[in-house]
């Protein structure tokens, strides 16, 4: 698959928690963790579990830093 972003990491599903219209996917990608909102309808279309390698990539038009 080739995507347009340039920020692209390949990692682990750790988690999949499901809701009523709306799916949280947690990806490790080294010892860092990410977590994509996603609909039901396109985890099961992708066949989704944990432990699956996939392709997490981040496009964004801003990066925020607070402290």
């Amino acid at each position: 698959m080739k995507l347009s972003a340039r920020n692209q990491f390949q990692g682990t599903v750790t988690k999949i928690t499901e809701g009523q219209a709306m799916a949280e996917v947690m990806v490790k990608v080294g010892a860092l963790e990410f977590v994509a909102a996603i609909t039901e309808g396109s985890v099961k279309n992708m066949g989704l579990k944990v432990n699956d390698s996939v392709l997490v990539a981040i496009k964004a038009t801003e990066v925020m830093i607070g402290k």
